[in-house]
Protein backbone atom coordinates (compact mmCIF):
# COMPACT_ATOMS: atom_id res chain seq x y z
CA UNK A 1 0.00 0.00 0.00
CA UNK A 2 0.99 3.61 -0.23
CA UNK A 3 1.56 4.78 3.07
CA UNK A 4 3.66 1.53 3.09
CA UNK A 5 6.49 3.52 0.87
CA UNK A 6 9.80 4.78 2.26
CA UNK A 7 9.13 8.26 1.33
CA UNK A 8 5.57 8.30 2.78
CA UNK A 9 7.43 7.08 6.09
CA UNK A 10 10.26 9.18 6.10
CA UNK A 11 7.86 12.57 4.93
CA UNK A 12 5.53 11.65 8.39
CA UNK A 13 8.74 11.46 10.50
CA UNK A 14 10.13 14.67 9.42
CA UNK A 15 6.72 16.27 9.55
CA UNK A 16 6.68 15.05 13.33
CA UNK A 17 9.83 15.91 13.73
CA UNK A 18 9.26 19.31 12.76
CA UNK A 19 6.01 19.65 14.70
CA UNK A 20 8.05 18.77 17.99
CA UNK A 21 10.56 21.65 17.75
CA UNK A 22 7.53 23.82 16.81
CA UNK A 23 6.23 23.40 20.17
CA UNK A 24 9.68 22.63 22.41
CA UNK A 25 10.35 26.47 20.65
CA UNK A 26 7.26 27.80 21.83
CA UNK A 27 8.11 26.01 25.68
CA UNK A 28 11.45 27.92 25.19
CA UNK A 29 13.29 24.41 25.62
CA UNK A 30 16.21 25.76 23.37
CA UNK A 31 17.05 28.81 24.60
CA UNK A 32 19.35 27.08 27.22
CA UNK A 33 20.82 24.98 24.60
CA UNK A 34 21.67 28.14 22.09
CA UNK A 35 23.01 29.75 25.30
CA UNK A 36 25.49 26.35 25.80
CA UNK A 37 26.19 26.52 22.32
CA UNK A 38 27.25 30.03 22.19
CA UNK A 39 29.34 30.15 25.45
CA UNK A 40 31.53 27.11 24.50
CA UNK A 41 31.87 27.70 20.30
CA UNK A 42 34.62 29.90 20.36
CA UNK A 43 36.79 28.56 23.08
CA UNK A 44 36.44 25.20 21.90
CA UNK A 45 37.22 26.13 18.10
CA UNK A 46 40.21 28.42 19.32
CA UNK A 47 41.38 25.59 21.45
CA UNK A 48 40.64 23.07 18.73
CA UNK A 49 42.85 25.36 16.24
CA UNK A 50 45.94 25.07 18.34
CA UNK A 51 45.50 21.43 19.34
CA UNK A 52 46.22 20.70 15.71
CA UNK A 53 48.83 23.08 15.89
CA UNK A 54 50.86 21.65 18.88
CA UNK A 55 50.07 18.06 18.92
CA UNK A 56 53.10 17.25 16.60
CA UNK A 57 55.19 19.06 19.37
CA UNK A 58 53.65 17.03 22.45
CA UNK A 59 54.11 13.62 20.57
CA UNK A 60 57.52 14.22 19.82
CA UNK A 61 58.34 15.75 23.62
CA UNK A 62 56.43 12.58 24.31
CA UNK A 63 58.69 10.51 22.98
CA UNK A 64 61.97 11.09 25.54
CA UNK A 65 62.23 8.71 28.39
CA UNK A 66 60.69 9.18 31.07
CA UNK A 67 58.18 12.30 30.39
CA UNK A 68 54.64 11.80 30.51
CA UNK A 69 52.38 12.88 28.55
CA UNK A 70 50.90 16.22 30.86
CA UNK A 71 54.49 16.79 31.52
CA UNK A 72 55.31 16.75 27.60
CA UNK A 73 52.09 18.88 27.49
CA UNK A 74 53.39 21.76 29.89
CA UNK A 75 57.13 22.05 28.34
CA UNK A 76 55.72 22.31 24.62
CA UNK A 77 53.71 25.43 26.96
CA UNK A 78 56.69 26.60 28.10
CA UNK A 79 58.42 26.45 25.09
CA UNK A 80 55.78 28.87 23.04
CA UNK A 81 55.33 30.89 25.55
CA UNK A 82 59.57 31.34 26.20
CA UNK A 83 59.12 31.90 21.67
CA UNK A 84 56.20 34.57 22.10
CA UNK A 85 57.91 36.17 25.42
CA UNK A 86 61.19 36.10 23.20
CA UNK A 87 59.65 37.58 19.79
CA UNK A 88 57.56 40.27 21.77
CA UNK A 89 61.59 41.43 22.92
CA UNK A 90 62.76 41.53 19.88
CA UNK A 91 60.12 43.11 18.15
CA UNK A 92 58.57 45.01 20.84
CA UNK A 93 60.40 47.97 20.07
CA UNK A 94 59.92 48.03 16.29
CA UNK A 95 56.14 47.53 17.08
CA UNK A 96 55.48 50.02 19.74
CA UNK A 97 57.27 52.73 16.97
CA UNK A 98 55.17 51.81 14.05
CA UNK A 99 52.06 51.73 16.30
CA UNK A 100 52.94 55.29 17.90
CA UNK A 101 53.45 56.45 14.70
CA UNK A 102 50.83 54.89 12.57
CA UNK A 103 48.39 56.61 15.89
CA UNK A 104 49.93 59.89 15.27
CA UNK A 105 51.12 60.36 11.65
CA UNK A 106 48.67 58.09 9.59
CA UNK A 107 45.70 60.45 10.97
CA UNK A 108 47.66 63.92 9.79
CA UNK A 109 48.61 61.83 6.36
CA UNK A 110 44.98 60.92 5.64
CA UNK A 111 43.82 64.44 5.96
CA UNK A 112 46.34 65.96 3.80
CA UNK A 113 45.77 62.90 1.15
CA UNK A 114 41.75 64.17 1.56
CA UNK A 115 42.85 67.74 0.98
CA UNK A 116 44.55 66.83 -2.19
CA UNK A 117 41.88 64.70 -2.98
CA UNK A 118 39.25 67.51 -2.16
CA UNK A 119 41.14 70.08 -4.30
CA UNK A 120 41.63 67.58 -7.60
CA UNK A 121 37.88 66.65 -7.02
CA UNK A 122 36.80 70.40 -6.90
CA UNK A 123 38.94 71.54 -10.03
CA UNK A 124 37.79 68.62 -12.05
CA UNK A 125 34.58 67.45 -11.60
CA UNK A 126 32.79 69.82 -13.60
CA UNK A 127 30.35 71.22 -10.69
CA UNK A 128 28.75 67.81 -10.78
CA UNK A 129 29.12 67.66 -7.39
CA UNK A 130 30.31 69.46 -4.13
CA UNK A 131 32.88 67.90 -1.94
CA UNK A 132 31.85 69.84 0.86
CA UNK A 133 28.60 68.13 1.05
CA UNK A 134 30.40 64.62 1.02
CA UNK A 135 32.02 65.95 4.13
CA UNK A 136 29.07 66.83 6.09
CA UNK A 137 27.51 63.11 4.99
CA UNK A 138 30.71 61.58 6.56
CA UNK A 139 30.52 63.71 9.79
CA UNK A 140 27.23 62.90 9.96
CA UNK A 141 27.87 58.91 9.77
CA UNK A 142 30.72 59.31 12.46
CA UNK A 143 28.58 61.51 14.34
CA UNK A 144 25.93 58.88 14.60
CA UNK A 145 28.46 56.41 14.79
CA UNK A 146 30.11 57.98 17.73
CA UNK A 147 26.50 58.28 19.62
CA UNK A 148 25.93 54.27 18.90
CA UNK A 149 29.04 53.26 20.15
CA UNK A 150 28.87 55.44 23.45
CA UNK A 151 25.14 53.97 23.81
CA UNK A 152 26.38 50.38 23.66
CA UNK A 153 29.00 50.31 26.41
CA UNK A 154 27.48 47.87 28.13
CA UNK A 155 27.63 45.55 25.46
CA UNK A 156 31.17 46.84 24.60
CA UNK A 157 32.33 45.67 27.86
CA UNK A 158 30.53 42.69 28.28
CA UNK A 159 32.31 41.50 24.90
CA UNK A 160 35.66 42.48 26.65
CA UNK A 161 34.95 40.34 29.69
CA UNK A 162 33.69 38.06 27.48
CA UNK A 163 36.82 37.60 25.18
CA UNK A 164 38.88 37.75 28.52
CA UNK A 165 37.63 34.79 29.62
CA UNK A 166 38.03 32.91 26.20
CA UNK A 167 41.76 33.71 26.60
CA UNK A 168 41.96 32.47 30.28
CA UNK A 169 39.79 29.50 29.18
CA UNK A 170 41.19 28.08 26.39
CA UNK A 171 44.35 26.98 27.91
CA UNK A 172 42.69 24.82 30.17
CA UNK A 173 40.86 23.09 27.35
CA UNK A 174 43.88 22.62 25.25
CA UNK A 175 45.76 21.12 27.75
CA UNK A 176 42.80 18.54 27.92
CA UNK A 177 42.42 18.05 24.29
CA UNK A 178 45.94 17.33 23.94
CA UNK A 179 46.12 14.83 27.17
CA UNK A 180 42.95 12.87 26.91
CA UNK A 181 41.74 13.47 23.04
CA UNK A 182 43.20 10.02 21.84
CA UNK A 183 40.38 9.09 23.99
CA UNK A 184 37.55 10.58 21.28
CA UNK A 185 37.92 7.59 18.81
CA UNK A 186 37.38 5.21 21.74
CA UNK A 187 34.44 6.61 22.55
CA UNK A 188 33.09 7.15 18.82
CA UNK A 189 33.50 3.45 18.05
CA UNK A 190 31.26 2.06 20.47
CA UNK A 191 28.58 3.11 17.95
CA UNK A 192 29.62 0.61 15.52
CA UNK A 193 29.65 -3.03 15.25
CA UNK A 194 32.59 -4.81 16.41
CA UNK A 195 33.07 -6.55 13.30
CA UNK A 196 33.37 -2.86 11.78
CA UNK A 197 35.73 -0.99 14.62
CA UNK A 198 38.84 -1.31 13.17
CA UNK A 199 37.54 0.41 9.95
CA UNK A 200 36.10 3.09 12.03
CA UNK A 201 39.48 3.59 13.72
CA UNK A 202 40.88 4.01 9.98
CA UNK A 203 38.27 6.29 9.26
CA UNK A 204 38.48 8.66 12.56
CA UNK A 205 42.38 8.46 11.92
CA UNK A 206 41.96 9.72 8.38
CA UNK A 207 39.47 12.76 9.93
CA UNK A 208 42.59 13.69 12.58
CA UNK A 209 44.76 13.30 9.96
CA UNK A 210 43.45 15.54 7.20
CA UNK A 211 42.03 18.23 9.55
CA UNK A 212 45.78 18.10 11.39
CA UNK A 213 47.63 18.52 7.81
CA UNK A 214 45.06 21.16 6.82
CA UNK A 215 45.18 24.12 9.78
CA UNK A 216 48.88 22.97 10.33
CA UNK A 217 49.41 24.27 6.10
CA UNK A 218 47.34 26.57 6.07
CA UNK A 219 49.09 28.29 9.05
CA UNK A 220 52.41 27.93 7.28
CA UNK A 221 51.36 29.48 4.00
CA UNK A 222 49.46 32.43 5.61
CA UNK A 223 53.08 32.70 7.81
CA UNK A 224 55.17 32.70 4.28
CA UNK A 225 52.49 35.11 3.10
CA UNK A 226 53.15 37.31 6.01
CA UNK A 227 57.22 36.84 5.81
CA UNK A 228 57.30 37.61 1.71
CA UNK A 229 55.11 40.44 2.27
CA UNK A 230 56.79 41.58 4.92
CA UNK A 231 59.88 41.58 3.03
CA UNK A 232 58.45 43.41 -0.09
CA UNK A 233 57.57 46.31 2.30
CA UNK A 234 60.96 46.53 3.59
CA UNK A 235 61.95 46.61 -0.36
CA UNK A 236 59.66 48.87 -1.53
CA UNK A 237 60.35 51.34 1.32
CA UNK A 238 56.41 51.54 2.72
CA UNK A 239 56.12 52.38 5.94
CA UNK A 240 54.47 50.22 8.67
CA UNK A 241 56.23 47.20 7.15
CA UNK A 242 56.39 45.35 10.28
CA UNK A 243 52.53 45.80 11.33
CA UNK A 244 51.54 45.71 7.87
CA UNK A 245 52.98 42.11 7.36
CA UNK A 246 51.27 41.20 10.95
CA UNK A 247 47.91 42.10 9.54
CA UNK A 248 48.73 39.97 6.14
CA UNK A 249 49.41 36.74 8.54
CA UNK A 250 46.57 37.12 10.05
CA UNK A 251 44.15 37.66 7.15
CA UNK A 252 45.83 35.16 4.92
CA UNK A 253 44.59 32.73 6.89
CA UNK A 254 41.30 32.57 4.82
CA UNK A 255 41.85 30.83 1.74
CA UNK A 256 41.78 32.86 -1.19
CA UNK A 257 40.08 36.45 -0.42
CA UNK A 258 42.91 36.67 3.00
CA UNK A 259 45.82 37.82 1.09
CA UNK A 260 43.57 40.30 -0.87
CA UNK A 261 41.74 41.47 2.69
CA UNK A 262 45.46 41.53 4.31
CA UNK A 263 47.16 44.12 1.90
CA UNK A 264 43.83 46.47 2.20
CA UNK A 265 45.67 48.58 5.07
CA UNK A 266 49.01 48.65 2.78
CA UNK A 267 47.26 50.41 -0.19
CA UNK A 268 45.71 53.05 2.28
CA UNK A 269 49.14 53.62 3.92
CA UNK A 270 50.68 53.55 0.22
CA UNK A 271 48.21 56.48 -0.81
CA UNK A 272 49.06 58.71 1.84
CA UNK A 273 53.08 58.21 1.62
CA UNK A 274 53.02 58.65 -2.18
CA UNK A 275 50.06 57.49 -4.51
CA UNK A 276 52.36 55.44 -6.67
CA UNK A 277 53.52 53.62 -3.92
CA UNK A 278 50.15 51.90 -4.51
CA UNK A 279 51.36 50.29 -7.46
CA UNK A 280 54.26 48.94 -5.78
CA UNK A 281 52.17 46.91 -3.29
CA UNK A 282 49.87 45.60 -5.76
CA UNK A 283 53.07 43.92 -7.50
CA UNK A 284 54.42 43.25 -4.17
CA UNK A 285 51.09 41.02 -4.04
CA UNK A 286 51.00 39.67 -6.99
CA UNK A 287 54.74 37.97 -7.01
CA UNK A 288 53.90 37.00 -3.55
CA UNK A 289 50.63 35.07 -4.39
CA UNK A 290 52.75 33.70 -7.69
CA UNK A 291 55.10 32.50 -4.99
CA UNK A 292 52.80 30.88 -2.96
CA UNK A 293 50.35 29.23 -5.74
CA UNK A 294 53.16 27.65 -7.65
CA UNK A 295 55.77 27.22 -5.07
CA UNK A 296 54.51 27.57 -1.26
CA UNK A 297 51.01 25.69 -1.46
CA UNK A 298 51.50 22.89 -3.44
CA UNK A 299 54.70 21.32 -1.23
CA UNK A 300 53.04 22.79 2.08
CA UNK A 301 49.41 21.47 1.60
CA UNK A 302 49.89 19.12 -1.20
CA UNK A 303 46.71 18.66 -2.49
CA UNK A 304 44.39 21.22 -1.15
CA UNK A 305 40.92 20.80 0.33
CA UNK A 306 39.15 22.56 -3.16
CA UNK A 307 36.31 25.12 -2.66
CA UNK A 308 35.01 26.78 -5.47
CA UNK A 309 35.37 30.84 -5.85
CA UNK A 310 31.78 31.09 -5.83
CA UNK A 311 31.64 28.79 -2.64
CA UNK A 312 33.92 31.25 -0.77
CA UNK A 313 32.08 34.43 -2.23
CA UNK A 314 28.67 32.79 -1.13
CA UNK A 315 30.21 32.22 2.11
CA UNK A 316 32.00 35.47 2.90
CA UNK A 317 28.38 37.24 1.55
CA UNK A 318 26.54 35.48 4.59
CA UNK A 319 28.98 34.91 7.23
CA UNK A 320 28.87 38.96 7.07
CA UNK A 321 25.80 39.33 7.32
CA UNK A 322 24.94 36.65 10.05
CA UNK A 323 28.25 37.29 12.23
CA UNK A 324 30.09 40.27 10.87
CA UNK A 325 33.62 40.34 10.42
CA UNK A 326 34.27 37.94 12.48
CA UNK A 327 32.06 35.56 10.59
CA UNK A 328 33.69 36.17 7.58
CA UNK A 329 37.42 35.32 9.22
CA UNK A 330 36.32 32.18 10.01
CA UNK A 331 33.95 31.22 7.67
CA UNK A 332 36.06 29.55 4.93
CA UNK A 333 38.08 27.82 7.33
CA UNK A 334 35.64 26.28 9.00
CA UNK A 335 33.67 25.62 6.17
CA UNK A 336 36.37 23.58 4.81
CA UNK A 337 37.13 21.88 7.76
CA UNK A 338 33.43 20.69 8.04
CA UNK A 339 33.63 19.85 4.30
CA UNK A 340 35.84 17.06 5.23
CA UNK A 341 33.96 16.12 8.66
CA UNK A 342 30.57 15.61 7.58
CA UNK A 343 31.93 13.71 4.23
CA UNK A 344 34.36 11.10 6.71
CA UNK A 345 30.92 10.72 9.06
CA UNK A 346 28.57 10.18 6.47
CA UNK A 347 31.02 7.38 6.14
CA UNK A 348 31.57 6.42 9.35
CA UNK A 349 27.41 6.20 9.90
CA UNK A 350 27.37 4.10 6.55
CA UNK A 351 29.64 1.73 8.63
CA UNK A 352 27.05 0.76 10.78
CA UNK A 353 24.83 -1.21 8.24
CA UNK A 354 26.99 -4.08 8.13
CA UNK A 355 25.65 -5.26 4.65
CA UNK A 356 27.07 -2.89 2.97
CA UNK A 357 30.41 -4.70 3.84
CA UNK A 358 29.23 -8.00 3.70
Amino acid sequence: MWWTHSFFKYTTGLILLLICVFFLELLNFFSPVFVILSTLFYPVLIAGFFYYILKPAVFWVGKIPFIPKPAAILVVFTGIAGLVYGGIKLLANTISEQVQRLSTSLPEDLSKTADQAEKLIEENNLGLFSFESLRQKAASYLSGFVESAGDHVTEIAAAAASAATVIIVVPFILFFLLKDGWKLPLFLIRFLPEQHEQKGLNLLSNIDKTLGAYIIGQITVAFVDGVLMYIGYLIIGLDYALILGIFVFVTAVIPFFGPVLGVIPALVVSMTQDPSMAVYVLITMAVVQQIEGNLVAPVVLGQRLNVHPLTIILLLIVAAALFGFIGMVIAVPLYSVLKVIVKNLYSFILLRKSSIYE
